[in-house]
């Protein structure tokens, strides 16, 4: 019998931003793409919706009560040498308290939360492959970068 092959899974992104426009921003640590930067998010459990998996992984990794509002990107995030392919939807939530900051609820997964622009984290993309101190740190996880790249003015972008 062949061996089946791996299939795609589905992931889901938070676009999430406070009061001054910055996006929260999470640096991954113990699974694939540990050490980028990523927004929170997971996977789409069986038989959930979207807007309800963006609204629980916000909560669960962050403690950010957010509603989820709108479905704005897809992209095909290949992880060729992990042998991984996700199908990753970025849905814009909005704060349900303006004021709030995000905690690190899931220590094992993010080295912590920040708030960053949208011109930086383009920026970073940018340099992504520049081996230099100045831009280690500031790697970006692959469904970021290729939402930057297929989707440059989405946050920039009027309702």
């Amino acid at each position: 019998m062949a061996a089946t092959a791996p299939q795609p899974r589905v992931g889901v992104a938070v676009i999430i931003q406070n009061t001054e426009g910055e996006i929260v921003l999470g640096k991954r640590r113990g699974s694939h793409g540990s050490g980028t930067w990523a927004l929170p998010g997971g996977h789409l459990e069986f038989g959930e919706t979207y807007f309800a998996c963006a609204e629980r992984e916000t909560r669960e990794e962050t403690g950010l009560d957010v509603k989820a509002v709108k479905l704005v990107a897809v992209t095909n995030d290949v992880f060729q040498e992990l042998g991984k392919h996700y199908i990753t939807l970025f849905v814009t939530c909005e704060l349900k308290d303006l004021h709030a900051e995000p905690k690190i609820l899931e220590p094992e997964k993010c080295e912590g939360w920040h708030w960053t622009s949208w011109a930086d984290l383009k920026q970073w993309a940018e340099h992504h492959e520049i081996e230099s101190s100045e831009w280690a740190e500031n790697r970006l996880f692959l469904p970021m970068r290729n939402l930057i790249k297929e989707y440059p003015g989405i946050v920039d972008m009027p309702e």
